[in-house]
């Protein structure tokens, strides 16, 4: 086929849409983004999944003279875009680590004779000395951005060579069109600052609604008799589980090609050829389902997937649009199905708490969380709950869970405010767990420790069990009533919008059907309760960052089960922390600081060296009587002898030797100390 080269004097856009696309007309929204990209201004389109992007820069580089640089992510969408643009007789190249040799020279040729129109690159290519001299020589005159919102820094996808994108376009001096399906408010500003300086480019917000995607949630229920089900409904057609872990991935694809499907598990830890070998399949099969991780279709273009469904809660709204977005992109009917449980949001919860990133950075995911567990419990169009996440309004949709069979729905006000009230009484120091032990009125050594059971609010939720209270909190952390407080391991803490309630000035309205879901099947064993599963992730992240700095496997600074005791036992002090299975004196002295400082949320008292080698043996507490008794007799029984005091170090032999008599005593500390401390401290002794 003779290669294209387009002439923008001879051929317009339309008669290009259709000569090398095949299109009569363009989608909605496209053809104003590809006047303007062809004008040569700058450009930020927010298009959804499936919308043509691709369309809006690869027919303006058709047009316009010089070459398209194209920044994309995504290795096999830039392969399957070269070889679709190639097959269409257009010029184009890539330059990726996924290149033989021999497609990196065929590419640098056609660079050197100008033949290229779109260069596609991956963004850390833009790290290397020579790409800036390589496109100068090249007659770019439009660098194209893919994914752009993986420059948000506060993203799921960033991306740190993305930040690399600005600085290109300042030194080529040419327009920059950027692209996205998914990027809310902030995400869109930060695209202004760091890809145009700032300068707002021409802007084109073209809709976050998939019409075609069907939209449902449920409560998890046996959540692989779900998933089966669901397949077994729709086999046949393409689809894709994501998964929350590796292992689950290769659990559900063997369950399913047990129960006679064509599946495939996908992720990070296999073979790269392997994976390869499942992208080539999927893309070539009809029937395949892939079971993967949430790196699994970045890249797949493969517009005929049927159906989506999560095995587990994704990240947040920005994730799950995404994911759910590889369906149906040839925009005929798909179908999606969403698993929750209180598992899931545990696991997400720790997976932002054991994060490295700073607390800012920690709240906002979890702002973006609770967004999601609001869309998880929606009690209207499920649909019109998600545009709003995006800024957009829509009447009821008609294509979701939500709108085929409105939910139960009851007044929860007095239920919230029970909730609120026990929030508030426990100093908002404390999980859902706990608060619900005291709504309920149930005796624990945790709520016996505080005291809990004289508060107004012990036993006033009796009219709900564990499972119907853990309903109630989700649905209000999903209305962003209460908030996990990221500084105190998880407490939930009051937030503004909670007041109007909690005063008795505005009304609830909460889900029955959520309530009344009964959690059947066998369920993973957590390691801690509820309650202390923050604190443990802080431990881990403690032992994490302890453990990469000494560059040693996690469990020599501690093991799992030494974690889990101090998130059960929570230590108050290097004693406490002494008597936890697994810390020994070296370990105390080592570590024992930091991970008290963690329980404590502060830095751990100051403690002399003496009488912090006593803490692992147990005589910490002797040590601390000893003292008081030398404070109180340093003159004496009366009062008015010349002051006389002991050394930490000697009262710490004290502590170590036991002496039973004045005689052992005086040896150790001398006759007079010995005459003056002795009976009462031979008595502490004895008491010990």
């Amino acid at each position: 086929m003779d290669t294209l080269q387009a002439d923008p004097t001879h051929t317009g856009a339309h008669a290009l849409l259709s000569s090398v696309f095949g299109f009569d007309a363009f989608r909605p929204g496209q053809e104003e983004i590809v006047d303007a990209v062809i004008a040569g201004r700058n450009v930020l389109a927010i298009m959804p999944t499936g919308g043509g992007k691709s369309l809006c820069f690869q027919l303006p580089a058709m047009v316009r003279n010089g070459l398209t640089v194209v920044i994309s992510p995504l290795i096999a969408l830039m392969r399957d875009q070269v070889q679709a643009l190639k097959a269409v007789g257009v010029e184009a190249g890539a330059l990726t680590s996924g290149n033989t040799d021999e497609e990196t020279d065929e590419v640098f040729a056609a660079l050197s004779e100008n033949r290229l129109k779109l260069l596609y690159m991956a963004p850390e290519r833009l790290a290397s000395g020579g790409t800036l001299p390589l496109l100068r020589r090249a007659n770019v005159s439009l660098i194209a951005v893919d994914e752009a919102h993986c420059v948000s820094q506060w993203g799921h996808d960033f991306r740190p060579d993305y930040l690399r994108i600005g600085d290109l376009r300042r030194a080529l001096d040419v327009p920059l069109a950027a692209f996205t399906a998914t990027a809310d408010e902030e995400t869109r500003g930060e695209i202004i600052t760091r890809l145009f300086d700032g300068q707002t480019p021409e802007t084109f917000l073209r809709g976050f609604d998939r019409p075609n995607i069907h939209l449902a949630f449920a409560v998890k229920d046996q959540p692989r008799r779900q998933i089966l089900g669901f397949a077994s409904a729709r086999k046949g057609q393409s689809g894709i589980v994501y998964c929350g872990t590796r292992a689950k991935t290769e659990s559900l694809a063997k369950a399913l090609s047990d129960a006679g499907h064509l599946a495939q598990a996908y992720h990070g830890g296999m073979e790269p050829e392997r994976r390869r070998d499942v992208e080539r399949q999927f893309q070539q099969e009809d029937e395949l389902i892939v079971v993967a991780t949430v790196a699994f279709g970045m890249g797949i273009d493969k517009p005929d997937i049927r159906w989506v469904a999560h095995a587990d809660l994704p990240k947040s709204v920005e994730s799950y649009y995404q994911e759910i977005g590889r369906s149906g992109r040839d925009g005929a009917p798909a179908e999606t199905l969403t698993l929750f449980g209180p598992d899931d949001i545990r696991f997400r919860r720790t997976q932002i708490d054991e994060s490295p990133a700073p607390s800012e950075r920690r709240a906002a995911d979890h702002a973006r969380l609770n967004a999601l567990l609001g869309l998880a419990e929606a009690q209207t169009c499920r649909r019109q709950t998600l545009l709003s996440y995006f800024g957009e309004t829509s009447a009821p949709c008609g294509n979701c869970d939500l709108c085929d069979s409105p939910p139960a729905l009851f007044d929860g006000t007095v239920a919230v405010r029970k909730a609120l009230s026990a929030v508030l009484r426990c100093d908002e120091g404390f999980g859902a767990g706990h608060l619900i032990d005291v709504l309920t009125g149930t005796m624990t050594d945790k709520v016996r420790q505080w005291n809990h059971d004289q508060l107004s609010v012990f036993g006033v939720g009796k009219e709900y069990d564990k499972r119907q209270w853990n309903a109630v909190f989700r649905q209000m952390m999903g209305a962003d009533l209460v908030r996990p407080n990221p500084d105190r391991f998880g407490a939930l803490f009051m937030t503004e919008p909670a007041m109007p309630i909690l005063k008795g000035e505005a009304s609830i309205t909460l889900r029955r059907d959520t309530l009344a879901k009964a959690h059947k099947g066998p369920v993973a064993k957590a390691l801690v309760s509820d309650e202390d599963a923050p604190l443990l992730s802080a431990l881990k992240a403690k032992r994490r960052a302890l453990a990469e700095e000494q560059r040693v496997p996690a469990y020599v600074v501690f093991a799992d089960r030494t974690l889990i005791e101090m998130a059960e036992t929570r230590p108050q002090s290097l004693d406490d922390m002494g008597r936890i299975g697994g810390v020994g004196a070296k370990k105390l002295e080592r570590y024992g600081d930091a991970f008290l400082s963690v329980i404590l949320g502060a830095p751990s008292p100051d403690v002399h060296p003496s009488r912090r080698k006593l803490a692992s043996s147990g005589g910490g507490d002797l040590f601390d009587h000893l003292q008081e008794i030398q404070r109180q007799l340093a003159r004496g029984d009366c009062g008015t002898l010349k002051p006389l005091t002991l050394s930490p170090g000697q009262i710490a032999k004290i502590v170590q030797l036991r002496p039973r008599d004045l005689t052992a005593m005086a040896r150790i500390i001398g006759e007079k100390p010995a005459e003056r401390f002795g009976p009462a401290m031979l008595d502490a002794i004895a008491a010990a």
